[in-house]
């Protein structure tokens, strides 16, 4: 049986944290699994602070992650997301990435989105994120919006939060 493809797209700080295995540990029986580097993808240098960074893709490392995303993925996928990664992948399914769906968790920047994928799509906020699209987006938007209670930006790294994450994959 082939197992469907299921992207993971880091946050901001990208590498190969222990966190994403996590993810990975539980996903891999049911889906093809590709981590994907955003910092890669976005051909960010990543030798500097966080404030840089985040300004580099600001400047020109979201649209290139898209390109690079929409060049390397021809089939249909399922993208799991985090933090900036949620941006990219939001962005990709818009210009053509073949999205089945899409889960993005702490992905803060979609509050300056205004149109959405075509594809299933599940958005997970902590409740103490100070940068979580509001009210009225979601209903303009009309999404689902999931809030973790008692959760700050980075709730994915929580392995508790990864079993409710991942249970909406399986």
């Amino acid at each position: 049986m082939i197992k469907p493809r299921l992207l993971l797209l880091s946050d901001l700080f990208g590498g190969n944290p222990e966190w994403i295995e996590y993810y990975i540990q539980i996903l891999e029986s049911k889906f093809d699994v590709h981590y994907y580097d955003v910092l890669k993808l976005a051909e960010v240098d990543f030798s500097t602070d966080e404030k840089e960074i985040h300004n580099q893709f600001l400047n020109v490392g979201i649209e290139k992650a898209v390109d690079n995303l929409l060049a390397s993925e021809k089939s249909e996928v399922a993208v799991l997301a985090f933090s900036i990664g949620g941006t990219i992948a939001w962005k990709a399914s818009l210009k053509g990435l073949k999205t089945t769906k899409l889960i993005a968790i702490s992905s803060t920047r979609l509050r300056f989105e205004t149109e959405i994928p075509n594809c299933e799509t599940k958005l997970y906020f902590g409740d103490q994120d100070l940068n979580s699209p509001t009210s009225e987006w979601f209903s303009k938007l009309k999404i689902e919006k999931h809030i973790l209670e008692n959760q700050k930006h980075q709730l994915y790294l929580d392995e508790k939060n990864v079993f409710l994450i991942c249970s909406n994959l399986l």
